[in-house]
């Protein structure tokens, strides 16, 4: 009797330390470190203004004079946003708030992407925020193709050190020759160098979506949606596009004639991380991502060159 009375008090310990492991990794809530807020630099654009509907009808609506677009995705569809042109780097921003509760298979997405003129050799640049299981934790997953590389993804995933479901929180892509810095809460979390060799180089619409990604979303499919949650409703607000408007009869080099310190595309500023974006996307990079593909041996025989 003794024995099951030792087993029952050892079993119910560990179910209270794996609570405590769930509760933490839930609660993953750090103090972020300071940088500058380069999302107050640039205005806000009208959504209505900028883009039009992409797929989902109904499932979109914009409100508030076009500073607001609630997204859906219930049993019927997902819903996206495609933008009205095109663009030649650039800074691209969006405040989202996620939908809460269980997620799981759910994806939003804020991307840019050529596939629609260039199917066998387009670009893309990603931002995908990945709904999660029971322990209701989203993710961002960062992700770069050039010239069709579609079979070679360069994902990077990280937690994130807030609840995104309660509030906005800004997600930005920022995109010239020189790299492709993705921030969230205007911390850098991943800088993209350009190679001479692989680089999303030619022009690209803007995306803002939610869909069902139960085949791969969450822990390899292994979690897809449940619609019994449905409808998943997604925020986009304070939304920042400057940048090269690409133009078919101009020269990409047209496009900024006489950069300024804040001209994301040329600007000087826009060419490195500050001291200060290197340092606080150090500390993202060792606390919160868990994945890199630059570190996936099982995956790459040759690991790729941008991470030699």
């Amino acid at each position: 009797m003794a024995f099951l009375q030792e087993k029952v008090v050892f079993l119910c310990l560990l179910v209270l330390c794996m609570n405590s492991v769930l509760a933490s990794s839930r609660n993953r809530r750090y103090t972020s470190p300071s940088v500058p807020r380069l999302t107050d630099v640039f205005p806000h654009v009208s959504i209505s203004n900028v883009f039009s509907k992409a797929f989902g009808g109904s499932n979109v609506q914009v409100t508030g004079n076009g500073s607001t677009a609630t997204l859906v995705l219930d049993k019927i569809s997902g819903s996206g946003l495609a933008s009205v042109n095109k663009y030649h780097y650039g800074f691209f921003s969006a405040a989202i708030k996620l939908p809460p509760g269980d997620s799981s298979g759910v994806v939003v997405a804020f991307y840019l992407s050529n596939a629609d003129v260039f199917p066998h050799n387009h670009d893309e640049i990603d931002i995908e925020l990945l709904g999660h299981d029971k322990r209701n934790e989203w993710v961002i997953q960062t992700n770069v193709y050039a010239n069709g590389s579609v079979s070679t993804g360069r994902e990077e995933k990280f937690y994130l050190w807030f609840d995104p479901t309660t509030q906005h929180h800004q997600y930005t892509i920022i995109w010239n020759n020189h790299h492709t810095v993705f921030l969230v809460d205007n911390i850098p979390v991943r800088e993209f160098q350009h190679s001479s060799t692989f680089y999303p180089s030619k022009p690209m619409s803007v995306y803002a979506t939610i869909w069902d990604g139960s085949e791969w979303a969450t822990h390899g499919g292994k979690y897809p949606v449940n619609y019994k949650n449905a409808p998943f409703t997604v925020s986009f607000a304070e939304m920042e596009m400057s940048g090269c408007i690409s133009n078919p009869s101009a020269s990409p080099s047209s496009c900024s004639k006489t950069p300024s310190s804040l001209d994301p595309v040329e600007g000087p500023e826009f060419v490195k991380l500050t001291n200060q974006q290197v340092s606080a996307m150090d500390w993202a990079r060792r606390k919160l991502m868990f994945y890199s593909y630059c570190k996936d041996a099982s995956r790459f025989k040759v690991m790729p060159p941008e991470c030699r």
